[in-house]
């Protein structure tokens, strides 16, 4: 299947691209958080760790798109896989916007933001967000067991001494009593998880960008790399979230659930390699560690070019081989 394909091709560069560069963004927030944790780090550090938690659970949907949607891999998996595939899909939309309202506090209200600017408030807004999108994720853990249990208790064929066998594809087919429940979730997941926090993304992003163009105290350079990283992440926000979500509303139209489904979801999978370049652009540890590494990449390569550390005929003798030339007979 040509769509199977295509989502293990975008599966594989999501993984080998996202992995290192999450990793190095958590070490990064990690050593800042420990010496000086700011609201925007504990997001940023969230929201790290939930695309890792994703990256981790990729491979399992990477075998299912090798099997062309079928479920092979023992059938448990397949409900927690799916339910932290979409949690922390979800909980990336929540902390892009709780990044947004904490950058546009910052420039619209600079010095009440500061009286009440606390780590701990970050945090149990991180805290929220987990709850809140695994509450209304919850119908993807529950849907694969209930289509198991129907499945063995509508099979008269099957003895009772054996178990039934369990559904051949993992939350990809729904019966129409089964879309009853599915649809209107979905739709509540568009209004609430997505529309929701992209309307406040926009609201906080645009003005943000207003009262930036109209300080006078900011560099230019600095100015535009902020305008920038704000445009960069609504862009983000509606391309990797926006057809995925899309497609809640139109099955919902039409009460069937949609084919491209999966085509849909490959923005918001890719999301996970697009985050490393917001943590870039929103923090100057994640700059600062990045050209690090490059330099001692560079260095390595420099090395290995040059055959190696030079001869020891070629380096100045130590300091004791100079006090035993110059002492006397």
């Amino acid at each position: 299947m040509r769509c199977s394909h295509v989502l293990l091709s975008v599966y594989i560069l999501t993984f080998l691209m996202g992995v290192p560069a999450n990793i190095l963004a958590f070490f990064t927030f990690c050593r800042k958080v420990h010496r000086r944790a700011t609201p925007i780090d504990i997001l940023l550090l969230n929201l790290t760790i939930s695309d890792l938690i994703f990256l981790a659970f990729l491979p399992f949907k990477m075998k299912e798109a090798s099997d062309d949607m079928a479920w092979l891999l023992p059938f448990p998996l397949c409900p927690f896989t799916g339910f932290l595939f979409y949690v922390t899909i979800y909980n990336s939309t929540l902390l892009l916007t709780a990044v947004s309202v904490e950058r546009y506090l910052g420039v619209a209200f600079p010095l009440r933001y500061s009286l009440c600017r606390r780590p701990r408030y970050a945090v149990l807004a991180s805290l929220m967000f987990w709850v809140v999108t695994s509450l209304n994720l919850s119908i993807v853990y529950i849907i694969p067991y209930a289509q198991w249990r129907k499945g063995a208790d509508g099979d008269s064929n099957t003895s009772r001494s054996s178990p039934a066998p369990p559904p051949p594809t993992c939350y990809l087919n729904f019966t129409e009593d089964e879309l009853k429940i599915v649809l209107p979730v979905r739709l509540e997941l568009f209004l609430v998880l997505f529309c929701i926090p992209f309307f406040i993304c926009c609201f906080c992003y645009i003005n943000f960008i207003l009262i930036l163009s109209r300080l006078p105290n900011i560099g230019r350079r600095r100015r535009l790399r902020a305008i920038g990283l704000a445009l960069g992440t609504l862009m983000v926000f509606a391309v990797c979230f926006g057809p995925y979500n899309a497609s809640h509303v139109v099955g919902f139209v039409r009460k069937e659930s949609e084919e491209w489904r999966n085509m849909a979801l490959l923005s918001s999978t890719f999301n996970a390699c697009l985050d490393p370049f917001i943590f870039y652009f929103s923090s100057a540890a994640v700059r600062s560690m990045l050209n690090h590494c490059c330099r001692s990449i560079m260095a390595k390569l420099h090395i290995l070019r040059c055959g190696g550390a030079p001869h020891r005929s070629h380096q100045r003798p130590p300091k004791t081989d100079k006090y035993k030339e110059a002492a006397p007979p």
